[in-house]
């Protein structure tokens, strides 16, 4: 085949690989008897995705949590991260593709109190390989994108709840992950400030970022593009 026959040749249709993708993956742990925190499950989570799930304390809500942040393993099935396998990956290369890939927001924020705002998202991209030359940029950029540009020199302590999960939306996405994973994201504030972060998801969403929410909550549940329950274990998608 000549390079004429090849730039000529049609591109390849074979989709992207799934950001997320759970395999028959389960999590048994030891006991008497073994306690299936997660039954063998199948999701697949596509890049531009928001995906909730939604369930009740007991669940196995924080095992999924684990499992997709790479934070546990599986102890049967198969968890791919953009196309790779991390089942038997060890501990280095699973924290480098969670560097480079997840972004975290929890319930608790866990922001250094007495770091300025910039400073905790600053912090963030030491681990997660963003150039030293674009580091602050990166950060202010990421503050303006959750409208906190006017809090940069303040303290986590002086802040509003909303305000401290704005912050944290923006450490999350500072080193442009692949998947944003939310645990609880609102579980710590009022109504009004809620509905804030919330809006901020939506206009994240917007822009390309892809989603996972894990909530108790329907109405934070209700507001993605896909949902999941979770009980007793059992993963399955709400029509």
């Amino acid at each position: 085949m000549t390079v004429l026959d090849l730039l000529d040749a049609p591109e390849s249709l074979e989709p992207p690989a799934p950001v997320l993708e759970l395999r028959g993956a389960a999590r048994q742990f030891p006991g008497d008897p073994p306690v299936h925190a997660l039954h063998p499950a199948d999701l697949v989570v596509g890049a531009g995705d928001y995906l909730s799930v939604v369930g009740p304390s007991g669940s196995g809500k924080s095992t999924l949590l684990n499992l997709l942040g790479l934070l546990d393993k599986p102890t049967d099935g198969e968890y791919l991260l953009d196309g790779i396998p991390t089942a038997t990956a060890g501990e280095r290369e699973r924290a480098a593709l969670r560097a480079g890939h997840i972004g975290f927001v929890f319930q608790a924020f866990h922001l250094m109190p007495h770091r300025t705002v910039l400073e905790n998202v600053l912090l963030a991209t030491l681990y997660s390989g963003v150039p030293r030359a674009e580091r602050r940029e990166r950060a202010l950029a990421a503050l303006d994108r959750v409208g906190l540009s006017h809090r940069i020199d303040f303290v986590p302590t002086v802040l509003s709840g909303g305000e401290r999960q704005r912050a944290a939306v923006a450490r999350a996405v500072v080193a442009q992950p692949r998947v944003l994973l939310a645990d609880e994201p609102t579980g710590n504030l009022d109504s009004e400030s809620s509905a804030s972060v919330l809006d901020l998801f939506d206009e994240l969403h917007a822009g390309g970022l892809t989603l996972l929410v894990i909530t108790h909550d329907d109405e934070v549940s209700a507001r993605a593009q896909r949902r999941v329950r979770i009980a007793d274990g059992y993963l399955r998608e709400i029509a």
